[in-house]
């Protein structure tokens, strides 16, 4: 099917769902309607504004055959030249398939992996990192368990960050973090490589996955390391294994075991509900882990060279010399150039 084709049916779907509305349809066919219409409705205005254009190009090019109108036609016609392509581009990138978990919000976790206390450092620093990005983006950024090594750096750190498409702009800082930089307690100028793992799961709501009171075992437990005074006083600490998938998580932020117990089912519903979304996505993740990634933590996705000052994502080849700024929460230009890069493969796939 051409493209036209696909824009006329699409046009002719909204009428359609105008004319039910309009009908007077009620429940759940009114629900439904318009909903599938306010999704309609900027793709149909963008194809509206595509036919404009279009006419006019027309108008335009009959022009160029009356000598008094030929500068005013020439001039019409570079602008639409260029205007056709940028509105044509745009209605293909809304004709996408909508990835479902992109309008939510997300759950941040960050580890050091190799690097020993540097790479606790690190993790710490790019967990700050990002609370001052979700700061920048309007969204609010709780911290869900934040595992302190005493020395300035963490073990572990986990956030819930609400807003309005959080996992849309995060999903590709999921994977391996590189640090190169003369750690504080170097004595000799040694630059040292440390690296942390992020990873970065949509949030999931219970009706998204289906957890069995059977298939966990909860562990309760008394608090370790820093954590007020409740530690090694009360069992507050919860442990919840899915026997099924073998996915383990543990909480003690809190001082309440109930409140352990709710932040430990949401993020196994978050890992639960990222691995189903990666088993359903498996081939087209594996047909396209080249361009910008396949959100696997193994995967090495950027280098933060202090020394030289400069961030490199090697998925798309984009270095940055700005990096006290993206320390700073400065991530957008990675973030638009991570989704651009996608988004073109995608169009690729379809032509």
């Amino acid at each position: 099917m051409s493209l036209a084709e696909k824009l006329d049916r699409l046009v002719d779907r909204a009428a359609e769902l105008n004319a039910l509305l309009s009908e007077g349809a009620t429940g759940e066919a009114f629900v439904k309607a318009s909903r599938e219409l306010a999704e309609l409705d900027p793709i149909v205005a963008a194809i509206e504004e595509l036919r404009a254009a279009e006419r006019a190009r027309d108008e335009a090019e009959a022009m160029l055959a009356d000598p008094e109108m030929r500068d005013l036609a020439e001039t019409e016609l570079a602008e639409l030249k260029s205007r056709i392509p940028e509105l044509t581009h745009a209605i293909r990138l809304a004709l996408l398939p909508k990835d479902e978990a992109d309008a939510r919000s997300a759950i941040l976790e960050i580890r050091p992996a190799a690097g020993g206390d540097e790479a606790g450092l690190f993790a710490a620093e790019l967990f700050a990192a990002y609370q001052k990005y979700a700061g920048l983006q309007g969204w609010r950024f709780e911290v869900m368990d934040f595992d302190d090594t005493g020395l300035g750096g963490i073990k572990n750190a986990m956030a819930e960050i609400n807003g309005r498409n959080v996992f849309a702009r995060l999903k590709y800082e999921s994977g391996v973090h590189r640090v190169q930089r003369v750690p504080a307690t170097e004595s000799q100028g040694r630059i040292h490589t440390s690296t942390v793992t992020v990873a970065v799961l949509p949030e999931a709501e219970e009706v998204d996955v289906q957890i069995n009171e059977s298939d966990l075992r909860i562990d309760v437990y008394r608090a370790q390391g820093a954590g007020g005074q409740h530690v090694n006083k009360t069992e507050s600490a919860v442990r919840i294994t899915h026997l099924p998938t073998g996915i383990v998580v543990t909480m003690q932020e809190e001082k309440s075991q109930h409140k352990n117990k709710a932040k430990a089912m949401k993020i196994l519903r978050a890992r639960m509900y990222e691995q189903q979304r990666a088993s359903l996505h498996a081939a087209r993740s594996a047909d396209r882990k080249s361009q910008v990634g396949s959100g696997d933590r193994s995967e090495r996705i950027r280098t933060y060279n202090f020394p030289q000052g400069r961030v490199s994502d090697h998925r798309i080849n984009l270095t940055l010399y700005k990096i006290d700024r993206v320390m700073q929460g400065d991530f957008d230009e990675f973030v638009d150039a991570l989704t651009a890069e996608d988004q073109a493969a995608r169009l690729a796939e379809q032509e």
